[in-house]
């Protein structure tokens, strides 16, 4: 688990997609500050089939910049 503070564009030497998940997005209040939590699930064939497996935190400047790669990427407006 993890806060995110930092985006930065690379690019990879091998590509693999991954097996569909389920995600959850949660807010938050913290000290003030708005906080998105994306907590995702475990996939169909593993043995703890919807149990928690990852969790990522973005406070506001990590959002903005994460909007902006993918409006950059996606084509977005």
């Amino acid at each position: 688990m993890a806060r995110i503070t930092k985006f930065e564009l690379a690019s990879m030497q091998r590509f693999q997609l991954h097996d569909p998940i389920d995600a959850k997005i949660f807010t938050h209040e913290y000290d003030g500050r708005r906080l998105v939590q994306i907590s995702t699930y475990g996939r169909n064939s593993r043995q703890e089939h919807g149990k928690l497996s990852q969790t990522i935190q973005l406070d506001e400047e990590a959002a903005r910049q994460l909007f902006e790669l993918l409006g950059n990427q996606f084509g977005f407006k």
